[in-house]
């Protein structure tokens, strides 16, 4: 029996918690629109109110995942400088908690397959979040030679990549099970010997 007492302004967001907790559970793909309606206690035409389908559902959970995502980069990398190592360090912290913490948005945000065209809100919230590492990059290679400079887009991709890969292959299952290293100290240890190799921070920082 649906619930009663939803009133205007919070059904939206009742819908975005209910298919979150499902994404967590099943996956992105695992549950349908009637399931999440029947999980915020409402009747299916009522997720229409505020979503054209599922994928627009899930396209708002990415959403809101970057949002919080870009937050926590920035405050991460504020909090880490002026140290190189230590700034990329901490928001390679924050990757590793944010996908501990909010698992329902990451697995919107990577695992659902939706475009982060669907919506121009999604893509701002992704770009700021991406935005935030660009900008570390552009600031910590002014130090080099034009020359020698790697493109700060590049320099960007490479430690998101890297952040992301220790996430999916040591952080999202039992912790300790597929590696003898704690996930934070493989993406400190791998962090500082990329930024070594570009000379961004002493040999024996």
């Amino acid at each position: 029996m649906a619930k009663q007492g939803y009133h205007h302004g919070n059904l939206k967001q009742a819908l975005i918690e209910a298919a979150l907790k499902l994404i967590e559970q099943q996956g992105p793909q695992g549950f349908t629109l009637s399931d999440a309606a029947k999980s915020a206690g409402v009747t299916p035409a009522a997720v229409y109110r505020h979503f054209a389908g599922r994928d627009d559902l899930i396209a708002e959970c990415a959403r809101q995942g970057f949002a919080i995502f870009g937050d926590l980069m920035e405050h991460a990398y504020n909090d880490g400088k002026p140290s190189a190592l230590r700034a990329f360090e901490a928001t390679g912290r924050a990757y590793l908690a944010f996908a501990r913490k909010f698992p329902g948005h990451y697995m919107a945000m990577f695992e659902s397959g939706i475009s982060l065209n669907t919506d121009p809100a999604l893509a701002r919230s992704a770009e700021r979040a991406r935005a935030v590492l660009t900008r570390a990059a552009e600031e910590l290679t002014k130090q080099m030679p034009a020359g020698r400079r790697p493109p700060a887009a590049m320099f960007a991709a490479h430690i998101w990549a890297l952040s992301h890969g220790v996430v999916e292959l040591f952080a999202r299952g039992t912790p300790g099970a597929r590696s003898p290293f704690p996930p934070e100290e493989l993406l400190e240890a791998g962090l500082g010997i990329y930024l070594r190799g570009l000379g961004l921070v002493p040999q024996d920082s």
